[in-house]
């Protein structure tokens, strides 16, 4: 029978793998269990302990924590009490910023883990309709003044479910009826966007969303029963809702957290250690994650010595001949690499496996754009990071690569079930091979924006998401996906062009540049802000013997930096990979890198371009100017001559 909400989903599971495990969590010196069946009873008394605080259908419940039992746990009861979760990333420090979420919403109640009640309480003369607090863990002493001060009740997750259990004999026929009125099209979350340079909109997904998603994702990647996956990626994102949370519950598989620190660096450090105990089949990637994987696996080559480092990159070119594109692999005279390839992976290969644990068998990427050199990478040491892109206003997933098809540089084939055209301007459908925007219809697709019907309107036309994504279809039905429709450049003579895929490459193959990002509206030529990477240019200079703080050091490191994007030129080392219009003609280097903390990323580790674009509006401008275009201009100088402070 098809199951109609994500409460009638877990159940299901409950009652098929009783005794799997659900949850892994390491709190203390090792990794323990919660079975299906015990985690069943604890979102139970969970639910009743909420119904107790006047939970109705309906209402809004924030959840702010880390990737833990409790979070799947605290978000399954509010969905039980057929209330609607507003899942908020713990990187939000700015209190405007999580205030905002939290009255736009009309949040009832939050749930918050401890290390994070303190931005809660600190709001709490503020929180407009919150009528209870609960913190997983130990209540702090701003809660106590909290408490004390304001109207809403705090308490902790103990007491919640302590008082769910004397709640049980009044209240577990109500939870039962409030659970199966639930209908597919009620609200399951409400997922707010970054909201860098205007308000943040909450995309409402409803059961059917998810539930739709689920079996999408499901019918194109194979998770049997006793597969684990490891979360790493932050838990409030839609990608980790569907193919991390309940694709999983589906199919009876298991997810571990990571053990949480005192602090987020702590908990990312907590990653290789937890990735060797847990030993998972699959892992949620991102580019920023599949970069620091790549660096430390070759550092961990590199220190074996020369010899290692040198067969491990013959190894590797080997692999990539062998596996050319993924869906033409070992075609012609390649199937002859076969055994020479076998040898490089019983001899090298599987012991870089050993370190994830010894039994990944892929990776899913999502997020921004996964260079195609990292997707050749991982492919060749066994260990294929499957590109795939979404958006959380599809639920998220649109389109992947699988074990069966794939082809590395493409974002996959579209899921079933799916409708998706490329559209020009117009709103015209283009034919295969075309560039525009992607358009897709489905069951997956959000229900709209929560009080934001002109924002809805604009994206969502007769059925059909307008994702702001430019992108085209190959004649094998893979997509490609060339970036945001905003962030394109714009000649003077209104030729357009998608800016990603030179940015990332810069990056790739460059030591010296950290971050790129380009710029061109209606100009006579591209521009580029980078972000160098201080240490490499200061090794050069070493090098060469000569200091930041000189004028001949300063000379020879900006000309070092102009070198590398020459590199892109019809007569430079990669020259034909992009057209030359496209390459900047002027640079600004800088040393200050965007971050969350300035404002210019997002949680998921992309760029926001026009905060970008309004933060370094003078640097622009003065690009576009002779005295600008010169690569020794003072701007560029300074850059140089703050390294050494």
């Amino acid at each position: 029978m098809k199951n109609k909400t994500l409460p009638e989903l877990f159940e299901a599971s409950v009652n098929r793998f009783t005794e799997n495990v659900l949850l892994w969590e390491k709190k203390h010196d090792k990794y323990e269990g919660m079975t299906y069946g015990d985690c069943d009873k604890e979102v139970r008394r969970t639910s009743l302990g909420l119904l107790k605080l006047g939970l109705v259908k309906g209402d809004r419940v924030a959840l702010i924590s880390e990737g833990r039992n409790d979070w799947v746990i605290s978000e399954l009861a509010i969905l039980f009490c057929g209330a609607v979760c507003v899942p908020l990333s713990v990187k939000i420090d700015e209190p405007a910023d999580l205030l905002f979420r939290l009255n736009h919403a009309g949040c009832k109640g939050i749930i918050v883990s401890q290390n994070h009640q303190h931005k809660v309480f600190s709001l709490a003369a503020d929180l407009e309709e919150v009528e209870f607090v609960i913190v997983l863990d130990t209540l702090d002493q701003l809660a106590d003044r909290a408490r004390a001060k304001h109207k809403f009740q705090v308490i902790d997750i103990k007491a919640l479910r302590v008082l769910g259990d004397k709640s049980l004999d009044q209240l577990a026929g109500k939870l039962e009826s409030v659970k199966d009125s639930l209908q597919p099209d009620d609200y399951a979350n409400i997922c707010y966007t970054s909201g860098t340079t205007a308000d943040p909109k909450g995309i409402i997904l409803s059961h059917q969303n998810y539930l739709h998603n689920v079996e999408q994702a499901s019918l194109i990647f194979d998770v049997p029963p006793e597969y684990t996956s490891l979360h790493i990626l932050p838990w409030d994102h839609s990608f980790a809702h569907t193919v991390g949370i309940y694709a999983l519950i589906r199919n009876g598989a298991s997810l571990a957290s990571l053990k949480v620190g005192k602090t987020l660096n702590e908990t990312l450090r907590n990653i290789p250690i937890c990735i060797n105990e847990v030993r998972p089949h699959f892992l949620l990637s991102v580019p920023a994650l599949a970069k620091s994987f790549r660096k430390n696996i070759e550092n961990g080559v590199k220190s074996k010595g020369a010899v290692a480092l040198m067969l491990f990159r013959l190894g590797l070119r080997v692999a990539y001949a062998y596996n050319r594109q993924g869906n033409d692999k070992a075609k012609g005279f390649r199937r002859f690499l076969k055994p020479l390839y076998n040898l490089f992976d019983k001899t090298l290969f599987r012991k870089v496996r050993a370190g994830f644990g010894g039994r990944l068998q892929f990776f899913v990427g999502g997020g921004a754009l996964l260079d195609i050199e990292l997707q050749r990478f991982f492919y060749a040491i066994g260990m294929p990071m499957y590109q795939g892109y979404g958006l959380t206003e599809a639920s998220p997933v649109i389109s992947s690569n699988t074990p069966h098809f794939h082809k590395m540089g493409s974002s996959g084939k579209i899921v079933p079930r799916l409708d998706l055209k490329i559209c020009s301007e117009d709103g015209q459908e283009k034919p295969i091979g075309e560039q525009g925007e992607i358009v897709v219809r489905g069951e997956n697709v959000m229900v709209g924006y929560w009080k934001n019907e002109e924002a809805t309107a604009e994206v969502l036309k007769d059925g059909w998401l307008y994702t702001g994504d430019l992108g085209y279809l190959d004649k094998e039905g893979y997509l490609y996906v060339l970036g945001r429709t905003k962030s394109l450049l714009i000649g003077s003579d209104g030729e357009k062009y998608s800016p990603e895929g030179i940015e990332e490459a810069m990056m790739e193959k460059s030591a010296y540049f950290d971050q790129v990002m380009l710029y061109n509206n209606q100009s006579p030529y591209t521009v580029a802000l980078i972000v160098i990477n201080k240490s490499a240019v200061l090794a050069y200079l070493s090098h060469l013997g000569l200091s930041a703080t000189s004028e001949k050091g300063q000379e020879a490191a900006l000309r070092k930096l102009k070198s590398e994007i020459d590199k892109y030129l019809p007569e430079g080392e990669f020259g034909g990979m992009f057209p030359p219009r496209w390459l900047p003609a002027a640079t600004a280097f800088i040393a200050e890198p965007f971050s969350e903390s300035n404002g210019l990323i997002n949680s998921t580790m992309k760029m926001v371009r026009p905060a970008i674009h309004k933060y370094y509006e003078a640097r622009i401008a003065s690009l576009l100017t002779p005295e600008g275009k010169d690569l020794m201009n003072a701007a560029n100088i300074n850059t140089i001559a703050s390294l050494t402070a």
